[in-house]
């Protein structure tokens, strides 16, 4: 009997992915280009299970029923070409070729392309939920061949996490590289999530000089309201956890942050689409400059520290925290969003905004109860022009704004950095300017590059050049915009 499905790539989202889809009544063809791993995974957690070995990618794909469904689970970049290209001659026309890793949604737009010349079909998967959610459950985001979708469907949809009426956290998004790209500004959230608790989190322990179980306490009360999520839920863990001396555990992990590229990819982008990902920019910067932990010790000598005021009432100010958050929270959700729509614009992919939060709400990294109200936002107005404009949304934020400028206020006096809960601030401002300084900026440009300008007193479309100095003459330059 044919596997129902194979899989390529036996590294930890690859075994538990196979793991998932065996526990869901799928046999699972398996193959990684390090032979070694087969053996070592069939003799442990693949042992007595319907997973079946093979030692070549064309003994893999012998073993996979039509039509083949094939998904790989490999490094990003060069190495997915690489099995693409080692799968064709084996497949028939209309086999289909999954990539389940964190590709760049650009790098899916061609290998579709590419894989549909030969007669194949193509799925740029995202996949969300680290280990676990690969062994219990993922957020799973297709994108590609709509010709596939009927084939994989099934399968997806039943090892996906499920959240109330058994509804899967996996479903369509839409043609091209679509899948990919709605991965990639999930991570890019999820920078943006995690650098907004993180610096809320040192306000409580620098400033409040709160210890880690009233802080686990804390975060565990959230979790309890509107900011109930995964990333509150397994930071009020991961406060309270402490090593074999009894000290909490993240008191000695080293105040360096790696990363592996999707929040800079979703940086990128913004700045190529001109949407303002300054939140989100601002969480990908936070950790290139905690990896400078040299250059931060040595400079930490040379200044003189903050002395943090004595906080007479702290049950204000973490009530503060929590608006604070929350209030961040929704300006980072708004941004990603807003690239979403606008890429989705530009290559008329008619992504459904509301439905893709709704994929979010299990499974994934980023998975929160307000991604439900996030989805009644959009179902409410598709055209909508940014989530803060969003009735339910723009409520919150007259009530919380107050305490994310007290709490801003409350670390740039204290010495504290809050990068991203500044950038935060910073744009609800400037996005509810009708009046902002950028007229200057224009004269500048206008001054000394003859660069042009718009009137306030004339219509949109209507460019002018003075000669400021009387020396300049009247020629200017074309206008254009990167």
């Amino acid at each position: 009997m044919k596997a129902s499905i194979g899989l390529i790539g036996l590294a930890v989202m690859g075994e538990n992915l196979v793991l998932n889809l065996e526990s869901k009544g799928y046999s699972v063809a398996v193959y990684n280009r390090t032979i070694e791993k087969v053996d070592n995974f069939i003799n442990s957690r693949a042992k007595q299970k319907n997973i079946i070995p093979s030692y070549s990618i064309e003994e893999l794909v012998s073993l996979v029923e039509k039509p083949r469904k094939i998904m790989m689970m490999v490094r990003a970049g060069e190495a997915v070409d690489k099995t693409i290209d080692a799968l064709l001659p084996f497949l028939d026309d209309n086999d289909i070729i999954i990539d389940g890793g964190n590709s760049n949604y650009f790098d899916t737009i061609r290998r579709l392309e590419y894989v549909n010349s030969k007669g194949k079909l193509y799925i740029g998967a995202g996949v969300s939920g680290g280990e676990e959610g690969a062994l219990l459950g993922p957020s799973i985001m297709p994108g590609g061949n709509i010709e596939a979708w009927e084939a994989v469907k099934p399968i997806f949809q039943k090892i996906s996490a499920k959240v109330e009426n058994n509804i899967p956290c996996c479903d369509w998004i839409g043609p091209s590289g679509s899948g990919h790209f709605v991965k990639m500004v999930h991570n890019g959230i999820e920078y943006g999530d995690m650098q907004l608790i993180s610096e809320i989190y040192d306000i409580m322990r620098k400033v409040l000089k709160l210890s880690y179980t009233e802080m686990h306490n804390i975060f565990k009360t959230w979790n309890n309201g509107p900011l109930n999520s995964y990333l509150i839920e397994i930071t009020s863990d991961i406060l309270a956890y402490k090593d074999e001396n009894n000290i909490p555990l993240v008191e000695n992990i080293l105040d360096a942050a790696g990363q592996k590229g999707t929040g800079k990819w979703t940086l990128i982008n913004a700045l190529d689409n001109q949407i303002d990902l300054s939140l989100i920019a601002e969480s990908v910067f936070a950790r290139i400059i905690s990896s400078q932990k040299e250059d931060r010790e040595f400079a930490s000598k040379e200044f003189e520290p903050i002395t943090a005021e004595i906080i007479e009432d702290k049950e204000k100010v973490i009530e503060d925290l929590h608006n604070a958050l929350f209030a961040a929270k929704i300006i980072s959700y708004a941004q990603g969003f807003d690239l979403i729509r606008k890429v989705s614009n530009e290559n008329q992919w008619n992504l459904d905004l509301g439905n893709i939060s709704l994929l979010w709400r299990g499974g994934c990294i980023i998975r929160s109860s307000f991604l439900s109200n996030i989805s009644e936002a959009y179902k409410a107005n598709s055209n909508l022009k940014n989530l803060i404009l969003d009735p339910y949304f723009k409520d919150i934020l007259k009530e919380t704004n107050i305490s994310l400028r007290r709490i801003v206020s409350l670390s740039v006096l204290n010495g504290v950095a809050t990068p991203s809960l500044s950038a935060a601030i910073s744009f609800f401002d400037s996005y509810r300017s009708n009046d902002l300084p950028a007229n200057l900026i224009q004269a500048q440009r206008d001054y000394f590059g003859a660069h042009t300008y718009e009137r306030k007193d004339k219509e949109r479309g209507q460019f002018y050049h003075t000669n400021w100095t009387s020396r300049g003459g009247n020629t200017s330059s074309s206008t254009y915009s990167i």
